[in-house]
């Protein structure tokens, strides 16, 4: 929303939803809008039969990995916050 008053733009909110393929869904059904992270653009516009209208720069959006240990030491936790790291955080759109 922070995005959309910088932009003085007001859009018309047709429903907020916490489960992204629900909001892919109505997007889909034509609906509305949607935004999508870049990583996963591709697949979106594949699985969805949707199209990119526009792209921005602005807008970010933050990941958590949160542990008891103060060090990863499980292999599997080391595994996917390695995984995380190069997959997120290495792609130029970000």
């Amino acid at each position: 929303m922070k995005w959309f008053d910088e932009l003085q733009i007001q859009p018309f909110i047709a429903g907020e939803f916490d489960d992204s393929a629900l909001l892919k869904a109505f997007g889909q059904a034509g609906v509305g809008v949607f935004t999508a992270p870049a990583i996963i653009q591709h697949e979106v516009i594949r699985q969805y039969q949707v199209e990119l209208i526009a792209e921005t720069q602005d807008v970010k959006e933050q990941y958590y990995a949160i542990s008891a240990e103060r060090r990863l030491k499980h292999p599997s936790v080391l595994a996917v916050c390695d995984a995380a790291r190069q997959q997120l955080f290495s792609n130029p759109k970000n």
